[in-house]
């Protein structure tokens, strides 16, 4: 059975705390599994969460600043030792290939799968699947940093009422899919498309043109908030997002459901983000991250 959801294994800003460890987000996807910035403790945090290097299919780093990429050096080093039978492609901004290259090796370990350099330089899709697309968008950050949107090809869901009116049963229902048409019939007449689901991943960054492109119409949303309002002077000085603007973006892009994450350790209580967020206006489905948390993505409409 397929599976979609958000496996979160760490929600804590620049350092780790008792009850947070660094960056990690792993999103399945029906047969993938795509590990978003991989923080140092990620191995670990996957252990925790009943995640193994097989699982994972694509690596997508935002930036290379430590919270974001310290756990690359043991997650390929796992990855390796566990001999994972299937290529895996790692997507990472292309300015830090320096950085890529010095955590790739590390240490010393015997390489025994196929990992693809996959840098990016540039909007655009990174890679198209038959189950999605991969984009990438600049966003505005001190180093260079790139979100992420996943987008499902839309579909035909088929509408047994019509297919009964005109007498297509059994396998014609398939031909007219195979075909467009029977007996004269489109397959229009019998059908409607069904939205392909979308999911982004955005993480430092001040507000910008890419932020809201990445949103835009998502079903699931992972947002950094690492402020809280009071302090948009410091978060804007930073090149991160408040509670309150993570929030706006996602009301103004008609997210379905938002999870805000990537906390500075000066706040202790994550309250205060969902009371934020909701008095900005945003009145879907709503997660404060926590370790380990499960998200699943919304169900179709």
């Amino acid at each position: 059975m397929s599976v979609r959801e958000l496996v979160v294994l760490g929600t804590a800003s620049q350092v780790p705390t008792r009850h947070r460890n660094h960056n990690g987000y792993l999103l399945r996807w029906d047969g993938e599994g795509i590990l978003f910035d991989p923080g140092e403790g990620t191995q670990r945090q996957m252990l925790r969460a009943g995640v193994a290097a097989h699982d994972l299919n694509r690596i997508c780093v935002t930036h290379f600043h430590g919270d974001h990429s310290l756990g690359l050096a043991g997650v390929i080093q796992r990855i390796n030792l566990d001999r994972v039978p299937h290529e895996i492609t790692a997507h990472y901004p292309r300015s830090g290939q320096r950085f890529f290259e010095r955590l790739r090796y590390a240490t010393a370990y015997r390489e025994t799968v196929a990992l693809t350099e996959a840098p990016v330089d540039t909007d655009g899709p990174l890679a198209r699947t038959p189950a999605y697309t991969l984009d990438a968008r600049r966003l505005s950050h001190p180093v260079e940093s790139y979100g992420y949107r996943l987008t499902e090809p839309d579909g035909r869901r088929m509408l047994p009422d019509r297919l009964a009116a005109h007498g297509i049963k059994g396998p014609d229902v398939g031909r007219i899919q195979r075909e467009g048409s029977l007996n004269g019939v489109p397959l229009d007449e019998v059908s409607e498309v069904r939205r392909g689901q979308r999911f982004a991943f955005v993480m430092d960054t001040r507000l910008c043109a890419g932020v809201h492109t990445l949103a835009e119409d998502c079903d699931l949303l992972v947002i950094e908030s690492t402020f809280l309002d009071e302090d948009e002077a410091l978060a804007a000085d930073h090149g991160h997002l408040t509670a309150g603007q993570a929030a706006r973006v996602a009301r103004d892009a008609g997210v379905r459901h938002l999870v805000l994450t990537h906390f500075s350790q000066r706040y202790p209580e994550p309250e205060e983000f969902e009371r934020q967020a909701r008095a900005a206006g945003y009145a879907g489905e709503l997660t404060v991250a926590r370790d380990l948390t499960r998200v699943p993505v919304p169900k179709r409409r």
